[in-house]
């Protein structure tokens, strides 16, 4: 017999520091982060915005296998993420600070709204890559919003309208379009 404190429900549960095939993730993401640190240069800057690209990729796996995204890892990075900014460029921490509020707010009103269609998960990453990206955060939400859009018309086509039914993460399409935007922009 089960007794009942040895039930915990899945917002009891935390989400895993580690997806569960962490092997090609910790690659995926170390590539990243060398892909953007080659790309952007070797500043001190420069080092935290690799260093986050990986912790995207990180957390985009996480979310990938679980559909959590982890507390443990979003705010603590997005700490040490305005602590730089303020450390290494304070001229630049009032974008970056206001940035993050901005994207966390936004996707916290929708969560709100409609909380069965979006995470507060989703907004604790979306503050993230505010405080990571500045103003170009909206770059970064338009091109993951336009990826996870495409993903959900190719599902469409692909499985008719038994994918209607499906919910896909939005963390790894979100992390996506920060990639994107630090490498192309």
């Amino acid at each position: 017999m089960v007794a009942v404190s040895d039930v915990t429900t899945a917002a009891e549960t935390p989400a895993p520091l580690r997806p569960a095939h962490a092997g090609p993730a910790f690659a995926l993401a170390a590539g990243a982060a060398v892909a953007v640190l080659t790309h952007t240069g070797t500043s001190g800057w420069d080092v935290v915005v690799a260093l986050a690209a990986g912790a995207l990729v990180w957390v985009a796996a996480i979310d990938f296998e679980t559909r959590l995204l982890p507390n443990r890892i979003v705010l603590p990075a997005t700490g040490v993420v305005l602590a730089a900014s303020l450390l290494l460029g304070p001229h630049g921490f009032l974008e970056h600070a206001l940035s993050a509020l901005l994207a966390g707010g936004f996707l916290f009103a929708a969560a709100a709204i409609r909380p069965g269609d979006l995470g507060m998960g989703d907004a604790k990453l979306a503050m993230l890559l505010g405080a990571l990206l500045g103003t170009e955060v909206l770059t970064a939400l338009v091109i993951g919003f336009c990826l996870v859009a495409a993903a959900g018309l190719v599902l469409l086509a692909v499985d008719g309208r038994a994918a209607l039914k499906r919910h896909l993460p939005l963390g790894p399409f979100l992390a996506a379009g920060a990639l994107a935007t630090l490498l192309l922009g």
